[in-house]
């Protein structure tokens, strides 16, 4: 009977970011001050009950939290040691923890678990002993997702929980934690690792997989990372897997630009300034270019707005040009362009780009958006600022000499028109107008209470109209002479040479009314 060889068995493939995850404290990258705290707290035995551990994703929350459970169960190789912040990695504890497999340590994702139940396993499970470890170690990942009653139920526990129990909390939101559990736990705030830092690790890794990289390829992957060593490790990865397969060549900045659809960062410093010099066919035909190559145009405007930011600040720190991750091609072309620039405009740039961001990301096509966003820059950079405006009105007016004009004198009030006809029964005035053909003229005269003979006054009554020196309609001076009313006076200048032959009042028609 022939035997069927097995095919070799290899190994599965792991990516960067598992295979090279830190085991130690020594292996974190970029956590020096918390990798102290931590190590002075072990050699002294002074370990708190809670930890938690806060930063942007990627930067060693997790792989803290495991290498805090293997550092605190760590027997030794010889199986009597004791709590160590260099934990050996081949008793029974560091290798059951380091493949996930322990049954003391507990890890619990809390964006799948975030109930009151949930926390009931856990508050029911710390009154037993640990079973092989030394401590009982429960690491909740992505604590701030926990429900409000869920961090209710954690607190009484948190607070004073049995002696062989340890607490280790990872978290992206701090803020959405209640203050009431953060008051119980020791913060470590994990901070963004610097470009030179992860350039160094990248560098070093790849040199492991035997892959080469060009510095400037190097650049763009930590700069693309931002600060996230997770991230840059799947970059690199990436970045390898893509030239496998193209002999044993070095990975250069044009295969990780295609890779990432970044833009050529010299043709970015040529599209914005041709948009600041206002010339705007020859920026629309690079960002058309740019696009067909396969740059995006959201990546496009996040480089220039980049650019934008860092030629701002070499105008305000000069010696932000000198700094060691700048390439000399950048460094160079920046202080040229900032020099031609000011400050206004830049400032301009800057808002006008991240409004246009918004734009691309919500026009139903990106390239048009970013075309019309190139458009509007390129005009406004013709345009002067609001000071040289100023500065220019200021210089036309002194080199004309001319003086302020007077101001123009007022406007003649307008002529007094005829008043409408009254309403019926009313007191009326009748001018004819001698010379003229026109049909007599009717004045209204407004309505007014009946006053007593003049006879049976001793003295006229006074008012405020005749205090004034404008007589009422209705007082005895207009009865004796009508031709003073101003009413009666408008229409005699508005028809020169008529007179009044005729004056009659009409009867009270609410005389027989009672008061």
């Amino acid at each position: 009977m022939n035997e069927t060889p097995s095919p070799e068995t290899t190994a599965p493939y792991q990516v960067f970011a598992r295979k090279y995850r830190p085991s130690t404290f020594a292996e974190l990258v970029g956590q020096d001050a918390m990798v102290q705290t931590l190590t002075n707290a072990i050699h002294a035995d002074r370990l708190a009950q809670a930890y938690i551990l806060t930063g942007v994703r990627g930067i060693g929350k997790t792989s803290t939290a495991r290498i805090i459970a293997r550092a605190l169960n760590c027997i030794g190789a010889d199986g009597n040691g004791g709590p160590t912040p260099d934990p050996c990695g081949v008793c029974a504890n560091c290798l059951a923890i380091a493949e996930d497999r322990h049954v003391d340590v507990l890890e619990m994702d809390a964006a799948s678990r975030t109930g009151v139940d949930d926390i009931r396993e856990v508050i029911d499970g710390v009154r037993y002993r640990p079973t092989s470890a030394r401590f009982k170690i429960y690491i909740i990942d992505e604590v701030h997702m926990l429900s409000r009653h869920a961090f209710n139920a954690l607190l009484k526990t948190l607070e004073e929980p049995p002696e062989h129990v340890k607490f280790v909390f990872a978290t992206t939101e701090i803020r959405k934690v209640p203050v009431t559990v953060l008051s119980r736990c020791q913060r470590f705030d994990l901070r963004r690792v610097d470009m030179e830092t992860l350039a160094a690790h990248f560098a070093a890794i790849a040199e492991k997989e035997g892959a080469k990289i060009s510095q400037s390829a190097l650049h763009l992957i930590t700069r693309a990372a931002d600060g996230s060593v997770r991230d840059g490790l799947s970059l690199l990865d990436q970045a390898v897997s893509h030239t496998a397969t193209e002999g044993d060549g070095e990975i250069d900045e044009a295969e990780v630009r295609g890779m990432l659809g970044l833009a050529d960062r010299s043709r970015s410093f040529m599209l914005l300034e041709s948009v600041m010099a206002g010339d705007v066919a020859p920026a629309l035909d690079l960002l058309g270019q740019l696009y067909k190559e396969g740059a995006d145009p959201l990546a496009i405007l996040e480089d220039l707005l980049e650019i934008t930011h860092w030629l701002t600040r070499i105008k305000v720190v000069a010696a932000a040009a000198d700094a060691p991750d700048v390439p000399e091609i950048e460094r160079v072309r920046g202080k040229d362009l900032e020099s031609r620039l000011s400050m206004a405009a830049l400032a301009r740039t800057w808002q006008m780009l991240l409004k246009g961001l918004q734009e691309v990301r919500q026009a139903p096509s990106p390239i048009q958006a970013a075309e019309m966003i190139l458009v509007r820059l390129a005009h406004t950079a013709e345009l002067p600022t609001p000071e040289e405006a100023i500065r220019g009105m200021q210089r036309d007016a002194g080199q004309s000499g001319a003086k302020p004009s007077a101001a123009p004198p007022p406007a003649e009030p307008p002529a007094a028109l005829p008043a409408a006809a009254p309403p019926p029964g009313g007191p009326t005035t009748e001018a004819r107008l001698t010379g003229t053909a026109s049909s007599p003229v009717v004045v209204a005269m407004p309505e007014t209470a009946p006053e007593p003979p003049l006879e049976d006054a001793p003295n006229p009554v006074p008012t405020a109209s005749n205090d004034a020196g404008n007589p009422a309609p209705n007082s005895p001076k207009l009865k004796t002479d009508p031709a003073k009313h101003p009413l009666v006076k408008a229409v005699m200048e508005t028809f020169p040479g008529s007179s009044i032959e005729d004056i009659r009042v009409a009867p009270d028609s609410d005389e027989g009314d009672p008061a």
